[in-house]
């Protein structure tokens, strides 16, 4: 379960008297480690898709992996595990994505080999990445999740037609593999609809209710799990705003003390014996005053630069515990520190302002207060100047693919894929409810 000792060839062949890090996947979350790490003085490598905002980082060495066959992650997976890492030996390897969890997972003996791996239970991690496995253990642990039904065909969703509660949401297992994501629908022919086309295009979903209320009904809870489980520090956090709207990923967050967050987590988190970083996010359901599981990531998450900033310097906290500096963990954090998305909560006061929910002044008041942003910083601009235009350029590719793909695929089936795909989020863990990372 744990790490074990740590090889001797390792230690004795670490070629920093403080060892490299390096930072596996990840978005705004991998560009937060290694601001954090630098500051601290260790030399940072960051391994990614070829279009991550930590690439132009001044703050870490971008590592181009050589394209071997198979998906970006098992090039990450061959380079880590061939010669061509050996210059890294001894380095400590952290994960920042969903992708890079489960790498880890499946390597975890040969990398320990030769890297420093933080604490895990990767049977358990697993399990986190499994959404229907997650809700299960959940039960298990008496943690109360939205209704949800897991039907394989088409035949089983009709069965269920009298029990099912619309709105409702086709929720992907595993929403990092073929890019896939959630789908809303409202009606039982849509829903059949949703289903055939999630089934053409190759992705296994379960049914789950959506739980009404605003997005400030979303909140997360994080702390670190040691050896015999216990949990060494407490934080909690909220979403303000949401783009989409009730929809989408979290574009402003707020530090804030949840009440009953924690103990939800810990019963989750010690039934399925979780190890090492653990966060699990909420909402609350006005209908019976219960907070409900959305999902639990076993990894950073794209708010990590919130925690450092309120107090709670996560990627370092790990770090000194894999190279035998531990320090006492963080017993409080600063209330009220906020993240914001300055262009996406844009967007969602523009979508909530169209439904009579926000007007401009309310919105101004509430973005007019020291802000942390997760791309930019003065010191590290580059990351939040290129990001927009890369993004830019990758829809435009989209675009062009998809236009070739219509023209040769039957009509009704040339979608199916895309329409179940991430727009390039796959490091930022997005959850079937727009979960607040």
């Amino acid at each position: 379960m744990g790490q074990g000792p740590v090889p001797v060839s390792i230690l004795t062949r670490a070629r920093h008297s403080k060892p490299p890090a390096i930072i596996l996947g990840g978005s705004e979350n991998a560009l937060s480690i290694v601001r954090s790490l630098s500051g601290a003085g260790i030399p940072c490598h960051a391994i990614n898709y070829p279009h991550a905002p930590v690439k132009y980082s001044r703050f870490c060495k971008w590592n181009d992996i050589p394209k071997s066959p198979g998906t970006i992650p098992e090039s990450w997976a061959a380079y880590l595990l061939g010669d061509e890492s050996n210059h890294l030996r001894g380095a400590v390897l952290l994960a920042a994505s969903d992708e890079a969890i489960e790498l880890i997972a499946s390597h975890r003996q040969a990398l320990l080999e030769k890297f420093r791996l933080d604490l895990s239970n990767p049977k358990a991690q697993l399990c986190m990445l499994n959404k229907l496995c997650t809700y299960e253990a959940a039960q298990r642990a008496g943690v109360p999740t939205p209704k949800f039904w897991v039907a394989g065909k088409r035949e089983e969703i009709e069965k269920l037609k009298d029990k099912l509660i619309f709105p409702l949401i086709l929720k992907p297992f595993f929403s990092h593999r073929l890019k896939a994501y959630f789908t809303v629908v409202r009606k039982f022919d849509e829903l059949l609809d949703a289903f055939d086309a999630t089934c053409r295009a190759g992705i296994r979903v379960f049914l789950v209710e959506m739980i009404p209320g605003g997005d400030d009904k979303l909140c997360s809870y994080y702390t670190y799990l040691n050896e015999t489980g216990n949990n060494l520090f407490d934080y909690t956090k909220r979403i303000i705003r949401r783009f989409p709207v009730n929809l989408g990923s979290g574009v402003y967050h707020v530090t804030d003390h949840v009440p009953d967050v924690k103990e939800l987590s810990l019963k989750l988190f010690r039934e399925v014996e979780l190890r090492g970083i653990a966060n699990a996010e909420f909402k609350l359901d006005e209908r019976d005053g219960q907070l409900k599981l959305i999902e639990c990531n076993a990894r950073f998450t794209a708010a990590d630069c919130l925690l450092t900033a309120s107090g709670l310097n996560l990627s370092l906290f790990v770090y000194n515990r894999l190279t035998s500096h531990p320090q006492p963990a963080t017993t409080s954090f600063r209330l009220g520190m906020r993240l914001w998305h300055p262009t996406r909560d844009f967007l969602a006061y523009r979508q909530l302002n169209k439904m009579g929910l926000l007007s401009f002044p309310h919105w101004v008041r509430s973005i007019w207060k020291p802000q942390i942003f997760p791309f930019f910083r003065w010191d590290d601009p580059l990351p939040s100047i290129v990001k927009p235009f890369a993004s830019a350029v990758r829809r435009i590719r989209a675009w062009v693919t998809r236009a070739k793909a219509s023209r040769l695929r039957p009509v009704g089936l040339a979608s199916d894929q895309s329409r179940f795909r991430h727009n390039d989020r796959s490091a930022i863990g997005q959850d079937s409810q727009g979960i607040p990372n």
